[in-house]
């Protein structure tokens, strides 16, 4: 076993705002807004239940429930009729075509999000969905549908059977979180999780435009994690995100879910525990800890695992109500992202109910990856209100948003080293009545410098409600 350590030393404060060199001539960049451009409904009437305190249609963690592509942007979501249905719209349009893709949604789970992927190779839409920790549902469209989407009709038939397998390869019976991610060469790859929650490990496959390779698992659910109170020998790591940067680095946040509650202080808390950081330098086969050590190789036998060093960037122990899944990004020189959220110590050292305590007094807090290799971390001063999940984007400055649960907008400027957060827009004071979690376009922000949000009204029981999509300009 590898010794465990914390890079808590490592983790500074607020930092100054940069100077520019003597000499230096240019204007200063513009700090972080949003100028609302229109609403378009998706669905007037899209299936809503509450599970897990969340929608199926509108999952922070589904990657991605929306994505632009050549002009057009993507939506998925399951109507009141439970089909699972993609739908699409001219960037600008406010009328999106739908077409059933042949699956009806099994379960009320919340978990079961439909995820889309785009293999560039062969200019394909991928969609994953209706999993958790059980069988999966794969369709996939024919070649060319993405690359000429003007010239060819969308209709059923572009669309082929949906299936129980990648093309025939079947990856585990107990799949969970797919999560679609295009390769800097234009091959997709396709991360989930094995097994079930507190005692699962993540996974990858890759698609070459022709077959679906299993790459295997990457991270353990073994070894031992002691905190203060007790110890658990098996767990999962939750991924806030994997995404590649500019530059190829594939990178990815996580937390540690014990499958052990004798962790926690109390029982009506949650296991999660210390933000962590990994990247791959070679497509997902081999993971890096935050010192460039090999800490895990895909398909082998040294795993990701609790008990490695210099893997843990904020720790925190599973007494605080510590999200998982929460959100990351990269900036335009490959600097890693994310956004966390927990009760700070400062409301007690023991939250006893995750729902009512993270709703009462859970904050968020912007961490990062400065140029200089330290890390750094912010609290944004805006209550949570919520239990639920925080987004993340960052704009072609830089500037830092965090998207909150109800569609609340807040704003930091990379000039301030991301001290003066505000908030720029409230979906509360503007009568969205959205739910709570919404689902962020991650890839329209470097096509076209929008900031494309879906969420649906709230609603109750299993009356169904509308979805929309709201489109705000972000600084030129």
């Amino acid at each position: 076993m590898k010794r465990r350590t914390l890079l808590g030393a490592a983790l500074a404060g607020a930092v100054m705002t940069p100077a520019f060199a003597s000499g230096t001539a240019r204007a200063a960049d513009p700090g972080p807004s949003v100028t609302l451009t229109g609403t378009t409904t998706l669905d007037t009437q899209a299936l809503f239940f509450v599970s897990y305190d969340g929608l199926v249609n509108n999952n922070a963690f589904q990657k991605n429930g929306l994505l632009t592509y050549k002009g057009y942007q993507y939506a998925v979501w399951y109507t009141a009729d439970r089909n699972a249905v993609v739908g699409r719209r001219v960037l600008g349009s406010s009328t999106w075509s739908t077409v059933k893709v042949g699956h009806t949604l099994r379960y009320n789970d919340s978990h079961n999000v439909i995820s889309m992927g785009i293999s560039k190779v062969d200019g394909r839409l991928h969609l994953n969905m209706d999993s958790h920790s059980d069988g999966f549902t794969y369709v996939k469209s024919v070649a060319g549908l993405m690359d000429n989407p003007a010239g060819l009709s969308w209709t059923a038939s572009r669309f082929g059977a949906p299936q129980s397998t990648l093309d025939g390869l079947a990856l585990t019976s107990q799949f969970t979180y797919p999560q679609f991610i295009s390769t800097p060469e234009g091959k997709l790859q396709l991360s989930y999780r094995v097994a079930v929650s507190g005692n699962g490990r993540n996974a990858l496959a890759e698609y070459d435009g022709s077959t679906w390779t299993n790459l295997g698992e990457w991270t353990s659910s073994t070894g031992t994690y002691t905190s203060e109170h007790g110890s658990s020998t098996a767990r999962n790591m939750y991924l806030h995100g994997i995404d590649y940067d500019k530059n190829g680095r594939l990178h990815s946040f996580f937390t540690w879910r014990e499958q052990n509650g004798a962790v926690m202080c109390n029982s009506g808390g949650i296991t999660n525990h210390d933000t962590g950081y990994v990247y791959s330098d070679d497509r997902g086969r081999t993971w890096r800890n935050n010192a460039g050590t090999v800490v895990g190789t895909t398909g082998g036998s040294d795993k990701v695992a609790v008990t490695d060093s210099g893997l843990v960037v904020d720790p925190l122990n599973p007494d605080h109500s510590l999200m998982n899944q929460e959100s990351q990004f990269t900036d335009s020189a490959g600097l890693p992202h994310a956004i966390i959220s927990y009760v700070p110590g400062r409301f007690g050292q023991c939250t006893t109910n995750y729902v009512a305590d993270r709703t009462a007094n859970g904050r968020a807090f912007h961490v990062r990856k400065n140029s200089s290799g330290a890390w750094q971390k912010t609290e944004i001063p805006v209550p949570l209100n919520s239990s639920q999940r925080t987004k993340l984007i960052l704009d072609k400055y830089d500037n830092a948003y965090a998207i909150f649960p109800f569609c609340r907008i807040a704003g930091a400027s990379k000039a301030s080293g991301y001290t003066d957060w505000t908030m720029l827009y409230d979906g509360v004071t503007a009568g969205l009545n959205a739910f709570g979690e919404v689902v962020i376009d991650e890839t329209r922000i470097a096509q076209d410098n929008f900031l494309s949000i879906m969420y649906q009204e709230k609603s109750s029981g299993t009356t169904p409600s509308a979805l929309r999509n709201l489109n705000f300009r972000l600084p030129a």
